[in-house]
């Protein structure tokens, strides 16, 4: 089961419509069980595929930044520039998928919730790297 609360759904469209601000491109919510978004250069044209993870802590203190291999292998199979945005309290921090240098091992909560089958999986960790670009909330 995919839990996604009001306040996570809101981090995620902040972070997407921050980052798609920076080129006036524009963006599409994919289905709930595929990655997060299609992107759209100011044409019009698909420019990238985006997983957002949520972040509940700064910029500064969001290290290592973690992702789902499961997300990340669905969001590199699009092939299209696969993106990752960790959105933070404070702002978004990106970087092109192809381009991050990580750590594989078992993680996510330590505590297993009801009907969840997303709590304890093989993620990967990202410790602070030059791939990364960074943009504040304004």
């Amino acid at each position: 089961m995919i839990r996604e609360t009001d306040v996570d759904i809101a981090r995620e469209n902040r972070a997407i419509q921050m980052y798609v601000s920076l080129f006036n491109g524009s963006y599409k919510k994919l289905d709930k069980e595929d990655i997060d978004f299609k992107v759209f250069d100011s044409d019009g044209n698909i420019k990238s595929y985006v997983e957002v993870k949520g972040r509940i802590r700064t910029m500064r203190d969001s290290y290592p930044l973690p992702l789902s291999v499961f997300k990340l292998v669905r969001l590199t199979a699009k092939r299209l520039n696969p993106v990752v945005i960790w959105a933070c309290e404070d702002g978004i921090i990106y970087a092109k998928a192809e381009e991050l240098k990580g750590t594989i091992m078992m993680g996510g909560r330590p505590k297993r919730e009801e009907d969840s089958y997303y709590d304890r999986e093989l993620m990967a960790y990202y410790d602070k790297q030059k791939a990364f670009r960074y943009v504040r909330y304004n």
